[in-house]
């Protein structure tokens, strides 16, 4: 199966002057609605409706996970918008939404996500190799190293969400 290796920091501001400097180079923006099937121990399964901010198109995606820290299995296969719906309707869940900009920096691709419902930003950084991950030196600007910490998980900000639904 697929392995999965990323460092995940806690971004304590939007780095809006290193884009003004052209240090960091925005590829592309992306809104993500994300919405989890099943959620067991280290599993998951999860659909994404995914819409790019430039051209407008939208892609879903079914995704299964397993693992926790740095290198985690995955597999991910594209779905039609049929099918997400059917999903989504099903489990009457409230996504998890959220804005990811790509970029680079320094040659290195970083992922930004910022989100809607709750006051967080992270940035992932991925790798090729767990050792490669672990002997990468962050800068100070990516913030706290959040890789292992469960709090910051997106399957655990997304049950966060869905019991304070509950509780209105």
């Amino acid at each position: 199966m697929p392995l999965e290796i990323e460092r995940k920091f806690l971004l304590p501001e939007y780095p809006e002057e290193l884009i003004r400097k052209g240090e960091l180079i925005i590829r592309s923006e992306q809104e993500i609605d994300q919405t989890y099937l099943a959620l067991h121990e280290d599993q998951e399964l999860r659909v994404r409706k995914i819409r790019d901010v430039a051209s407008g198109n939208v892609t879903f995606t079914h995704t299964f996970k397993k693992g926790f820290g740095l290198s985690r299995e995955e597999v991910e296969v594209s779905i039609s918008e049929g099918l997400y719906g059917q999903i989504t309707e099903v489990h009457r869940a409230v996504p998890l939404t959220k804005r990811r900009v790509t970029a680079e920096w320094n040659g290195i691709v970083v992922e930004i996500d910022r989100y809607d419902q709750i006051d967080l930003m992270v940035l992932e950084v991925e790798f090729a190799a767990e050792g490669e991950a672990r002997e990468f030196q962050p800068p100070q600007w990516f913030g706290p190293d959040i890789s292992t910490d469960k709090r910051y998980s997106n399957k655990k900000v997304w049950r966060d969400l869905q019991q304070s639904r509950r509780a209105q």
